[in-house]
């Protein structure tokens, strides 16, 4: 017999059998006449490392992917990576700039993709090591990139669509700008804080139509007196009788000494600073659609890097930030300055670039029609075709943004992407192709001399989200190859599995694609995994430093650990705290499984075949039992998968494992020293050994997988991951009743010979006053065992010196050679009855409550009613044991 070591090691372990499985092709997949169970990753940055928040991910995909892969689905799990535009193109400047000193402005652009694909083959790679480290089981023949070639020419084919059935337009508008990536960004790319800032209160000298001085001043309060230079009116309302008098008058700009007409509208809130507001159309939306409709003049003093511009006329060239300092001290300097307030304020941070606060910009970008394509979505998820889990939290969250849906602005201002295929013709004319030649044949029409060398590419790249939305489609060539037999397999595909952060960003438009270019949508369930965050409740992050690395905690306790440890917390939606003693519980848990194969091992050598046979198993109470627990724990695991209720499923087999499996059944049917064991109950154990690393392999594939190679050799060439699982038929309830009754005797018993002194070696003789005896019969020999009885008496009278203890509605007299403290049990008994009459004061008490009655689910009321009748029940034995002390 192979001498197993004293405790499992992961590393080899792991690392062999991630081999194995790759090399006997067990994560490939082709379509076949299984139903298909379709999994795509939510593709990670090609920037990242995994991260917390990933590792939560990958994890609930994975067993969501085994556990198919061995119910007799045809299982394929397609992983890749996004480009992320704006992430991945500052990583390259930034290093372009460090290691060689060459800035972008200085290379061409295509000297600069060339860059980033040097880079990207450089880096791309570390995630996908990582994910197999972690244990994942993709079809590594599928790995996907969004700048792939085919899903380039998807992308592409995809906008040409959209923008010649009118659903992308390009314009002028508002839109949210990263002074740092200097690009465009959508609504969704913005977060927003709310933080201490200052309003100042400034003075606007008044002046009439001649532009001659009145002497009067109207005071702004504004957040932001950088912008002052680009304000082009002041509004009051109309119904605020404190300005009147200021109709037809003019304020003069401070520092710029630009005269600027006073305006009325409602939109101004009197009660808000002063009640009169300055309006600068160029940096501000609610400022710019008043501009729109009072038809006012638009001064842009920004440059895209968040400098002044030109147009500003003084501190040309500062930082956004300095210029505040700079235009304060001027206007103190100049007398303007009336005070300062602190104020609370809510600002904008972009999303990729966090330190960065994002200004409002109007700019010529391209943007998508999103009402259009919206209702179709919300309705898949509202009618439950595409069902989203938990249901409960995240539906109505879905349902405000679809139908409050804003237009996607999906251009961006960057070299690395799908590059917008819009031409121009140097009149400005454009037009919308696949290639240059195709748009000079349409440009042509009206422009016969052009040539294609006349022609200009637009600049701009796609919002890498316009990529990631075909994802589900594209990874199976949906779009470039459409109708081919892998999109026709797989598609929809089954589940999703991703943050509840990205439901817009990702999630949204999925389904809008999906049932645009397909007519169905592209999963059937989504599942929200929740936040990762320390043990403090913070959100786990790099610049908090309290993301452990991945790599070290796999070193440290072993994958299967770290998968045990983020799922045992982590309910569907709902954030979790993580900490590093949960992988510590996952690490030991291994070693418990470990030792229960070494134990189990050790009898291997010691069977006997003597009554051996079904009907020992038959008369084997144990074997019944476990076999129920089993077999109830297998349908149970069943439904909360039906409901991805993972963390539940997985604490579920944790305790059948560890509590059921390991302290109570290898302690029923452990022979006793040197004695052997019936050859059929070996083997039956065995089986039970093989089946419960079956329900846990999902969970923990590494440890589950050696464990169960190394059972017998029966299993010899026959791989768990894909042992298929059997239909689990119904379990032997009153066996389960009979085993969870003997398991609160025994410990109830133990628990009485520890407080009295009686050593575990010192027997004693077990009197059982019941009226289901019959029951008792069947625990018999286990009870005996446990408690070292050399005897079982059944009575209905008290056993004078003896330790009294009541179990349920049951009493116990435990007969023992020494001399007993029967003031001491009195006095437990006492407590005891204290207990019980305090739990039933409760029990009445909430059924005394008609409204709790009327209220409450039927089977709830009745469990209630049936706490009473059990702690009725104990009061009247406990109360007649204390009679005979």
């Amino acid at each position: 017999m192979e001498e197993l070591s004293k405790n499992y090691l992961p590393a080899a372990t792991e690392e062999k059998w991630y081999q194995h499985w790759m090399d006997k092709g067990y994560f490939r997949s082709q379509p076949d006449g299984r139903p298909a169970f379709t999994v795509v990753i939510p593709p990670p940055n090609v920037t990242g490392v995994l991260h917390m928040g990933h590792t939560l991910n990958e994890t609930v995909q994975d067993i969501l992917v085994r556990r198919a892969r061995m119910s007799g689905f045809n299982a394929c799990w397609v992983p890749g990576s996004d480009h992320a535009s704006i992430a991945t193109e500052a990583k390259v400047v930034d290093m372009l700039k460090r290691e060689k000193g060459i800035e972008k402005s200085q290379l061409t652009r295509e000297t600069f993709l060339q860059h980033a694909f040097e880079w990207k083959e450089k880096y791309g790679g570390i995630i996908y090591q990582q994910i197999k480290k972690l244990g994942c089981s993709c079809d590594w023949d599928r790995v996907t990139f969004t700048m792939d070639d085919h899903y380039y020419q998807a992308v592409i084919k995809v906008f040409i669509d959209l923008y010649r059935k009118g659903l992308i337009y390009r314009g002028a508008r508002m839109i949210n700008w990263d002074p740092k990536a200097k690009t465009a960004l959508s609504d969704e790319e913005v977060d927003y804080k709310d933080l201490q800032g200052k309003l100042y209160y400034v003075n606007y000298a008044i002046v009439d139509s001649e532009n001659n001085p009145t002497g009067d001043y109207i005071t702004i309060a504004t957040q932001r007196p950088e912008t002052i230079m680009g304000d082009t009116a002041i509004c009051v309302n109309p119904n605020d009788e404190r300005y009147a008098h200021l109709k037809g008058r003019y304020a003069v700009v401070p520092l710029v000494n630009r005269k600027v007409p006073v305006i009325f509208d409602e939109y101004v809130d009197p009660a808000f600073g002063t009640g009169a507001l300055k309006v600068t159309p160029a940096h501000d939306i609610n400022d710019y659609n008043l501009g729109l409709k009072h038809n006012l003049e638009i001064v842009d003093t920004l440059n895209e890097d968040g400098t002044l511009s030109a147009a500003a006329g003084v501190f040309i060239g500062e930082d956004r930030f300095v210029a505040r300092k700079k235009t304060v001290a001027a206007l103190q300097e100049q007398g303007l300055l009336v005070k300062e307030q602190e104020y609370t304020t809510r600002l904008g941070y972009s999303q990729r670039n966090p330190d960065t606060v994002v200004e409002p910009r109007i700019s010529t970008q391209w943007f998508v029609k999103m009402a259009e394509m919206a209702k179709p979505a919300l309705d898949a998820v509202v009618n439950g075709d595409v069902r989203i889990h938990p249901g409960d939290r995240f539906l109505a969250t879905y349902k405000y943004w679809m139908e409050n849906v804003k237009d996607w602005c999906i251009s961006r201002q960057l070299w690395w992407g799908q590059r917008i295929p819009a031409f121009y013709a140097p009149d400005g004319n454009f037009e919308v192709a696949e290639t240059a030649e195709e748009a000079l044949e349409k440009l042509r029409i009206t422009n016969a001399g052009l040539r294609v060398e006349d022609l200009r590419q637009d600049e701009d790249v796609l919002d890498t989200w316009f990529s990631s939305w075909l994802w589900p489609i594209e990874v199976f060539n949906g779009i470039s190859q459409p109708d081919n037999k892998d999109i026709n397999y797989y598609y929809p595909t089954s589940v999703l599995v991703t943050g509840q952060d990205i439901i817009f960003f990702w999630v949204a438009r999925m389904i809008m694609a999906g049932l645009e270019y397909k007519q169905v949508k592209p999963f059937s369930d989504v599942y929200f995994t929740g936040m990762v965050r320390d043990k403090q409740g913070r959100k786990m992050s790099k610049q908090l430093g309290n993301s452990p690395d991945l790599l070290e905690l796999i070193h440290q306790f072993g994958a299967d650990a770290v998968r045990f440890g983020i799922m045992i917390s982590s309910p569907a939606g709902n954030d979790l705290l993580f900490d590093d003693a949960s992988c510590e519980q996952g690490r030991n848990f291994c070693n418990k499984i470990w030792n229960a194969l070494k134990l189990v091992k050790m009898w291997e050598g010691r069977q006997s075949e003597a009554g051996s046979g079904q009907l020992a198993v038959e008369g084997n109470f144990a074997v019944k039992w476990f076999e129920s627990r089993l077999l109830e724990v297998q349908g149970q695991v069943a439904d909360l998968f039906k409901d991805f209720r993972l963390s539940e499923a997985l604490k579920t087999v944790y305790s059948l494992i560890w509590d059921d499996f390991c302290s109570w059944y290898l302690e029923w049917v452990k022979p006793g020293f040197e004695q052997p064991i019936d050859a059929a109950v070996f083997r039956k154990t065995l089986d039970f050994f093989d089946q419960l690393m079956q329900l846990l392999h999902p969970f923990m594939p590494f440890v589950t997988e050696e464990i169960y190679q190394q059972l017998q050799a029966r299993n010899a060439g026959d791989d768990l991951i894909v042992k298929q699982f059997a239909t689990p038929a119904a379990p032997h309830h009153a066996t389960l009743v009979e085993g969870a009754l003997a398991k609160e005797v025994i410990s109830s018993i133990r628990d009485a010979r520890n407080k009295h002194q009686i050593k575990p070696k010192d027997p004693i003789t077990l009197h059982i006053d019941t009226v289901h005896e019959n029951a008792f019969k069947q625990i018999e020999s286990i009870l005996a065992k446990q408690v070292n009885a050399k005897a079982v008496v059944y009575t209905k009278t008290a056993v004078a010196g003896s330790i009294t203890l009541v179990v349920q509605k049951d009493k116990f007299y435990l007969e023992t050679e020494h001399t007993l403290d029967t003031g001491a049990q009195k006095e437990q008994l006492e407590a005891d009855l204290k207990y019980q009459q305090g739990f039933l004061e409760s029990v009445e008490k909430k059924l005394g409550n008609e409204r709790f009655v009327s209220n409450a689910k039927p089977e709830v009321v009745a469990a209630e009613r049936k706490k009473k009748a059990d702690a009725e029940e104990k009061i009247r034995a406990i109360t007649e044991s204390l009679k005979t002390m």
